[in-house]
């Protein structure tokens, strides 16, 4: 940002005047020297004080890190999004055309090569200029205006506001004192060159956009090494007023102020005549490319980018309160390398929107996640809508795929049937075996049942429980195996009714399953929740079954994977935390049902072309439908149900199709499938382990 003028105050007199004139003429000298003169030999009024207040000025500029964009990258190095106050790409000097170098030399400070850091010829003029009544000057060179910038972006940097930064104010003579006392020590610290570098990197061309190389990006969608003479000097043009000449709200002012730098350029002998004649005889010809911040904005993933942002705000590995945390991801210009894969979300989003398109008539949600068995690498995560805050059918900030407190919604969905697989774990480490046949006959259990609960509160009455199973038939003996594989309530709640609930509960919370409200584990003491009668998300169903295909070994999820400062300073993040949730036999025996699952082909679920297993859920009135599935290499958790208002999707026509069953295995079975036969085998594949003879039969 170019320094703004120097303001006389009103109340000032011609002798006032008078003595100002005296007294900047004092400064001239001590500038033209570089040096401080004694207070004695001012005889000017007002003098003595500027000397004095010369000499008890700081010598010495603080420069810190320029404010840059914070990036967010998947793990194959594709973009996700950037964030941003300030849109700026620092570059060398030598990444800036020379015809933007001499523009910006001609009409901002010609003299530039040649003075200490003030031009003494430009203050005294000015001085003149004020003194006698004219348009008030303020005669700020080129080194003058890049340490005017630096204390602002330091100020912005610790906080201030705009009024104490001197950015859209006036500017009295102790400021301009102090940039010239600065700026004569900047230039003897740091070579011509490297001044005009910062100044190119620092100084604002319009709106948030900062630096050379963003507002050729910007306004011509080059690189800065690649301006001609007429886009140098429109941009150098844009730095007196950027918010006035602007080429898009602007463009004839623009187009003047630009043949303005063409006639200085031309004055002096920085370019020919016939250049001048043919840059001023052009457009403006711009090719914008607005820089977009934020996830709303983000190139892919939006909802992804929106899990990082919430992962960043919430550690304090980047600051000690959300407000640092926020600062820093706008300014650090971190570089923060994510799980993702970029083909696995393309994937993902595509499947997604194949089954329920964005703005579906039907308002139905659908979302799908993947997480990497054994690191808790978050592959992919998408859904049908848009991350946005405006209003829409389509938009939402609202992520599907997580936890209330990361930005998901208020309570997460109940996940039906594919809670069932815990209760099979706990009846296998209570020591029962998988082909054991049980009395799956019973629907209803009475107010005061006697289920064991050992972790719920003391003299706990159990409610009534009545439940329905899918399909007519089903209430009779069967194998556990089978109840879990043809997902029989009734097998499901006999198996629960010889255990401890809590040992459910327990098994479950191992494996990372918890509620969606608050993230703690689900309650014991209502025994529904082992169908499903308790609000998760995706990720966490996802993370839990990946547990199955890792040998039993559970992973928190995990989205980063390096963030590194703009210094290239590292941040420390958590590694991947596992632990062994369950054995390794228990995991590989659920599978064998859950694998089963998948060869009976139900619905639009089918084989995959590798081992997999999978388990649907569906609540009583479709209003919620789940496939969760894995393979050795991906745990996916694929979901479609209503969001906005509970209600079924029977008989609502997803896409165009009317179904009078939606069930976990229609929708959000075919996205599943279609998604893990595409990527499966870009991950392990193979199969999920032996099981011992006992723990197949009683």
């Amino acid at each position: 940002m170019r320094a703004p003028h120097l303001t006389l105050p009103d109340s000032l007199t011609k002798r006032g005047k008078i003595a100002m004139f005296l007294a900047v003429s004092v400064l001239c000298g001590v500038l033209t020297a570089g040096l401080l003169v004694p207070a004695a030999a001012v005889s000017a009024s007002g003098g003595t004080q500027l000397v004095e207040l010369f000499e008890e000025l700081p010598g010495e500029l603080e420069r810190g890190p320029l404010d840059a964009p914070s990036k967010i990258y998947s793990a194959d190095g594709k973009l996700i999004a950037s964030f941003y106050a300030e849109n700026r790409e620092p570059v060398a000097l030598d990444e800036v055309s020379q015809h933007m170098q001499d523009a910006i030399i001609a009409i901002e400070d010609i003299r530039f090569y040649e003075h200490n850091g003030v031009d003494v010829q430009g203050l005294a003029r000015a001085a003149v200029n004020n003194m006698s009544g004219g348009d008030l000057q303020g005669a700020s060179t080129i080194t003058m205006q890049y340490v005017n910038n630096v204390l602002i972006d330091a100020g912005v940097d610790a906080g201030k506001t705009a009024e104490e930064l001197t950015i859209s104010g006036t500017k009295s003579v102790a400021d301009k004192v102090r940039e010239a006392k600065l700026a004569i020590t900047v230039e003897r610290e740091y070579s011509k060159d490297e001044i005009l570098q910062g100044y190119l990197n620092i100084v604002l061309f319009n709106g948030q956009t900062y630096g050379v190389e963003a507002a050729a990006q910007t306004f011509f969608g080059i690189p800065a090494k690649e301006l001609d003479i007429a886009q140098s000097a429109m941009l150098a043009g844009m730095v007196q007023s950027p918010n006035y000449f602007d080429p898009v709200t602007n463009p004839e002012v623009t187009k003047e102020r630009r043949d303005m730098v063409l006639a200085a350029m031309l004055k002096y002998g920085k370019i020919s005549q016939a250049e001048y004649d043919e840059a001023k005889a052009s457009e403006l010809d711009l090719d914008l490319q607005p820089a977009k911040s934020g996830c709303t904005a983000a190139a892919m993933a939006d909802y992804f980018c929106s899990y990082v942002e919430q992962l960043v705000l919430q550690s304090e590995a980047f600051g000690e309160n959300a407000t640092e945390r926020a600062r820093l991801l706008a300014r650090g210009g971190l570089k923060i390398v994510t799980t993702l894969d970029s083909k696995l979300q393309a994937e993902a989003q595509e499947q997604i929107e194949k089954q329920v398109p964005m703005g579906d008539e039907s308002g139905a949600g659908s979302a799908m996640v993947s997480v990497q068995p054994g690191t808790g690498r978050i592959l992919a995560m998408a859904q049908n809508t848009n991350y946005s805050p405006e209003q829409g059918e389509a938009n939402t900030e609202l992520n599907f795929n997580v936890d209330a407190a990361m930005g998901g919604t208020p309570y997460g969905f109940q996940p039906g049937s594919t809670m069932k697989p815990f209760t099979t774990v706990a009846w296998l480490e209570s020591g029962r075996a998988l082909n054991q046949v049980i009395d799956a006959s019973r629907t209803y259990y009475p107010e005061g049942y006697d289920w064991e609960a050992s972790c719920a509160p003391k003299n706990t009455v159990f409610s009534q429980w009545d439940f329905k199973n899918a399909l007519p038939g089903y209430a009779r003996p069967m194998t556990v195996s089978d109840g879990l594989r043809w997902s029989v309530n009734s097998a499901t709640a006999a198996q629960a009714a010889m255990l401890d609930l809590c040992d459910i509960q327990d098994a479950a919370t191992r494996m990372g399953v918890h509620r969606a409200v608050d993230g703690e584990p689900l309650d014991a003491s209502t025994p529904s929740f082992i169908l499903g009668g308790q609000e998760v998300s995706p990720l966490t169903m996802a993370a839990s079954y990946a547990t199955f295909a890792a040998e039993g070994e559970y992973c928190e999820p995990r989205a980063l994977l390096e963030v590194t400062d703009a210094q290239g300073n590292s941040y420390e993040l958590p590694g991947e935390e596992c632990s062994q949730a369950i054995s390794p036999e228990v995991a590989a025996a659920i599978s064998i049902p859950l694998g089963k699952l998948i060869e009976d082909r139900p619905g639009n679920i089918e084989p995959i072309g590798v081992p997999a297993a999978a388990k649907t859920g569906t609540t009583d009135l479709s209003e919620q439908t789940w496939t969760v599935g894995y393979t050795k290499g991906i745990s996916t958790a694929s979901w479609v149900g209503t969001w906005q208002a509970y209600s079924s999707l029977n008989y609502v026509p997803i896409n165009g199709v009317v179904r009078s069953f939606v069930d976990g295995s229609s929708v959000a079975g075919a996205q599943w499938t279609g998604y893990m036969r595409a990527v499966a085998e870009d991950y392990e594949t193979g199969d999920f382990g032996d099981v011992p003879r006992s723990m197949l039969y009683p």
